[in-house]
């Protein structure tokens, strides 16, 4: 959805024959789950999303590698994520990288985990609670 003018309308969406309701690749992503998907900490500030993808691309197709920026200073906040195309190269890369060295400094490795799962699954309402009837 985007706001324009103030109301919010559908964008047009783009169907894959496979999955009609997936819309794009982060989607499908989505879709299959976070098991492919690594969460590394502990990085370097000087560590590129291609230092990263190149580190994990001898564990098999780096389909993404991202490093988490702060914005104000221009520099990695010290983790990102590595997503492959099958879990069982993500977990010989979780494996295998998990305490090793990249860019001087030592890196952890596990899976990530979508938000909803650190709350317990309870979506965070915005603005004022729903009023209930009290009969």
């Amino acid at each position: 959805m985007a706001a324009i003018g103030g109301k919010f309308h559908q964008l047009p969406r783009r169907h894959s024959p496979l999955f009609p309701n997936i819309s794009s690749p982060s989607h499908l992503l989505a879709y299959r789950g976070f098991a492919s998907r690594l969460f590394v900490k502990g990085i370097s500030f000087c560590t590129t999303e291609d230092t990263l993808a190149e580190a994990f691309s001898q564990f098999g197709k780096v389909v993404e590698a991202k490093v988490v920026m702060n914005k104000a200073r221009n520099r990695s906040k010290g983790f990102g994520f590595v997503t492959f195309v099958s879990e069982d190269e993500a977990q010989k890369a979780s494996t295998e990288m998990n305490g090793k060295l990249l860019d001087g400094r030592i890196i952890s490795v596990e899976n990530a985990t979508s938000r909803r799962q650190f709350n317990g699954g309870i979506s965070i309402g915005r603005g004022p609670p729903e009023p209930t009837a009290n009969n």
